[in-house]
């Protein structure tokens, strides 16, 4: 059976030095075998996270399309930006919207709970977004999934990248490629 692993990227910006680190790991799960789906959360139809309107509309269609691509991919690697210390409103907003219980009744959690996830960061300060990715992560285990250890933060990541999108330096490629091949393996192993 073949993997599939959901990447997605906390970042709306065309030029995301995440979603240029995002494909760089993808490449490295797609290398171990693992058909990748990637996602723009930004082409979501998803309003601000509001239960008044959940409980009036039912899930918007974005909320829906996401909770239905969880379910079909056997895990998530996550690109996550750093605002202020912590990850992106869009990326919060979307994992809001992705745990509620679905239309049927059934927890919107089981879209998630149990999958492996990986997490991989980029940003022009020095840490490379590190704080973005612990916090990111308790909540991603707060809702069941399986957080693997290997992940990358890209300090100064405006100066890695060559005007191609390929990291310069072939050793940070090596690291970053093996996130996605770790987590097509734990995923293999859960399948």
């Amino acid at each position: 059976m073949s993997i599939k692993i959901l990447a997605l990227s906390g970042s709306s910006r065309r030029d995301s030095l995440n979603r240029k680190l995002l494909e760089i790991a993808a490449q490295g799960a797609r290398e171990s075998g693992a058909e990748i789906t990637t996602l723009q959360l930004g082409e979501l139809a998803l309003p601000l996270y509001d239960q008044d309107l959940e409980a009036d509309s039912g899930l918007p269609a974005g909320a829906r399309q996401l909770q239905a691509l969880m379910t079909e991919h056997h895990a998530l690697l996550i690109a996550t930006p750093e605002h202020n210390g912590g990850y992106t409103a869009l990326l919060k907003n979307a994992i809001d919207w992705a745990s509620r219980p679905r239309e049927d009744g059934s927890s919107g959690l089981t879209a998630v709970a149990g999958k492996a996830v990986a997490v991989v960061s980029a940003s022009m300060g020095p840490l490379g977004g590190a704080r973005s990715q612990i916090a990111l992560k308790l909540v991603l285990d707060k809702i069941g999934m399986i957080v693997i250890p290997q992940a990358f933060a890209l300090g100064v990541g405006h100066l890695a990248f060559d005007d191609g999108g390929r990291l310069k330096d072939a050793n940070v490629d090596i690291l970053v490629r093996s996130v996605g091949a770790a987590l097509h393996k734990v995923a293999s192993k859960l399948t």
